[in-house]
């Protein structure tokens, strides 16, 4: 069976997949409000005004690394179809999985971020410091919609 690496990786699924990502990202953004939501707005519209391709490219860049975080999530998803014998498909059981534990995906998720943070330096470095306090509630209001936005890729 393929790893979720191999799977969101293959040249004809990685565009689809950053696409879904890209979209869930920019939805993500555009539903924070209140005072805090100003700043990140701003902050993510003056990077798609300076490089439209930023978000796509750095989900692309960072989609394997991600991937491999979420593969405990498939092998678990794997075994839980395997023991209800067709009542749910795979990309179901994959996104409910997914879906049910917002806690551990944002952890694995930012295990990522964390250790390309620390080998970072500079401006970058002190600005993913500065949101990283932040970070853990934003990934995990997000989580549902990655699980929706990855599940046609589960198999």
């Amino acid at each position: 069976m393929a790893t979720l690496v191999e799977i969101v990786t293959r040249p004809a699924v990685r565009p689809q997949v950053v696409r879904a990502c890209e979209s869930l990202i920019e939805a993500e953004v555009a539903s924070k409000s209140g005072l805090s939501a100003l700043a990140l707005k701003a902050g993510y519209k003056l990077v798609r005004a300076i490089k439209p391709t930023m978000v796509g490219d750095v989900v692309d860049h960072l989609l394997p690394e991600f991937a491999a975080a979420l593969e405990p999530f498939l092998l678990e998803a794997r075994e839980a179809e395997a023991r209800e014998r067709g009542r749910r498909t795979l990309p179901q059981v994959f996104e409910a999985r997914v879906a049910g534990d917002p806690a551990r995906v944002a952890a694995a998720l930012l295990s990522v971020t964390d250790a390309r943070a620390a080998r970072a330096s500079g401006p970058l470095k002190k600005t993913y410091e500065r949101l990283r306090s932040t970070a853990d509630e934003h990934v995990r209001a997000a989580v549902p919609g990655l699980a929706r936005a990855l599940a046609p890729f589960a198999e």
